[in-house]
């Protein structure tokens, strides 16, 4: 299993370009199925979470043509035949995205048969939103050996009310609205920039959307859709663990190819904590300073403070001046990762969903592990500023949202190296 060693106490200095958005891609490699005519997505990442989507549509029969060389980050995708309307449980238990194909799979199938998801050990994360939004549109939903089947003739439009807001349930049910007859009102939908870029593709495929980055969002559907070429967006949350990447370590670094307007509230909070940071038109460029301040956040949802970018700014806050409050209200299990932090010389207070982070503490390498894929960045960028090596294991989480990591900061003067299993399995014989 492999592992990251990084030796920290540089800081970074040069430019980190950013890749497309993992959270955007999958739900847009996921309309594919609602045509027939071929699909090609562009700016896609090479991450592990798109090469298991890449496989889970071809279990269905999907043509799928990932590009080499320059356009490695270019897929086409062909769902003329569908074959296996099925999501199993093997691919499923890696990434709850996987349940993304549910929506799409009864729309133009009339049904669907999904296994119940997996994915980052940070809490229940049900599909149940899902499941009454695509009921509410004609669905007959039922479950089966842990699997959920949904059945249709054609859905019909509906209104429909989320409970909670939920960005993949926002997805999943907009893409079966695309197809239902007649009109669908959505309410209390999410905002975040991928469920935009979604709600674009559909649109270039021939969907009728209004509203989309809004809490309403209504659909006229239509017929059929038809192919269509889409540029994903840049990905946010990379963007911004570059961004801390550089203060934590007192660096001097420029992040491009991101969206700025996609990072305001992580921008917000760094300018209040003393943070030198200046933004262009597609980049962000920060400076360390000398001190940063404690500045208290709550995760929310888009456009509140990411929840996937607060283990990355609780690491940073183990550096600032004073105690910083940080309330996790997205998910009910996410501070696993503060555990680790402790082992490295922070001062991290739980109670129950928030964490008191007091400092600044010096920071010494160590051995820890990653327990899901943002909390698997949070060390990285702990490591980067600590004393010594840190040996992170486990960094199979980070490979599902973090395209060569590793590699783009080593560009960046970071001393930080991938290697296999640094104890022999018992048994094995030494090489």
């Amino acid at each position: 299993m492999d592992k990251l060693v990084i030796r920290g106490g540089r800081p970074l200095a040069g430019t980190l370009r950013v890749g497309g958005a993992k959270n955007a891609a999958l739900p847009a490699m996921a309309a594919c199925l609602l045509t027939a005519d071929p699909v090609t997505l562009e700016n896609i990442p090479d991450v592990r979470d798109i090469q298991t989507t890449r496989r889970l549509l071809e279990t269905m029969g999907v043509a799928t043509d990932a590009g080499a060389g320059r356009a490695k980050h270019r897929i086409g995708l062909h769902a003329e035949f569908i074959l296996h309307p099925e999501a199993p449980y093997e691919l499923v238990k890696t990434m709850r995205a996987s349940t993304l194909v549910l929506g799409p799979l009864v729309a133009r199938k009339g049904e669907a048969r999904v296994s119940l998801p997996g994915g980052c050990a940070i809490g229940a994360r049900p599909i149940d939103l899902h499941l009454k939004g695509l009921e509410a549109l004609g669905a007959a939903i039922t479950q089966d050996h842990g699997y959920v089947v949904a059945r249709a003739g054609r859905l019909r439009g509906a209104h429909y009310r989320f409970d909670r807001i939920t960005v993949t349930g926002t997805e999943d049910v907009l893409m079966a609205a695309t197809l239902a007859e007649g009109e669908t009102v959505l309410e209390n939908c999410a905002q975040e920039p991928e469920v935009v870029d979604l709600a674009a593709l559909l649109t270039k495929m021939g969907a009728r959307i209004h509203g989309a980055g809004t809490p309403t969002i209504t659909v006229q559907g239509v017929a059929r859709l038809h192919g269509a070429d889409h540029r994903i967006i840049p990905d946010r949350i990379e963007a911004g663990t570059f961004i801390v990447a550089g203060l934590i370590t007192g660096g001097d670094v420029k992040v491009t190819h991101c969206e700025p307007r996609h990072l305001e509230a992580l921008l917000v909070v760094l300018q209040q904590a003393g943070a030198q940071v200046s933004v262009g038109e597609d980049e962000v460029q920060v400076r360390g300073v000398e001190r940063l301040r404690a500045v208290p956040v709550a995760t929310a949802e888009y456009p509140g403070f990411a929840t996937d970018l607060q283990a990355q700014y609780m690491a940073l806050m183990t550096q600032a001046e004073g105690t910083a409050a940080i309330t996790e209200t997205i998910f009910e299990n996410r501070f696993m990762h503060a555990l680790e932090l402790n082992r490295m010389g922070a001062n991290i207070r739980l109670e129950g969903r928030r964490a008191l982070v007091a400092g600044p503490t010096p920071l010494s390498g160590a051995a820890v592990l990653a327990s899901d894929l943002r909390a698997s960045a949070s060390l990285v960028l702990a490591a980067l500023a600590a004393d010594g090596e840190t040996i992170i294991d486990r960094i199979y989480h980070l490979d599902r949202g973090y395209e060569k990591l590793e590699e783009k900061l080593r560009a960046a003067g970071a001393a930080i190296r991938r290697v296999g299993d640094l104890i022999p399995a018992r048994g094995a014989k030494a090489g």
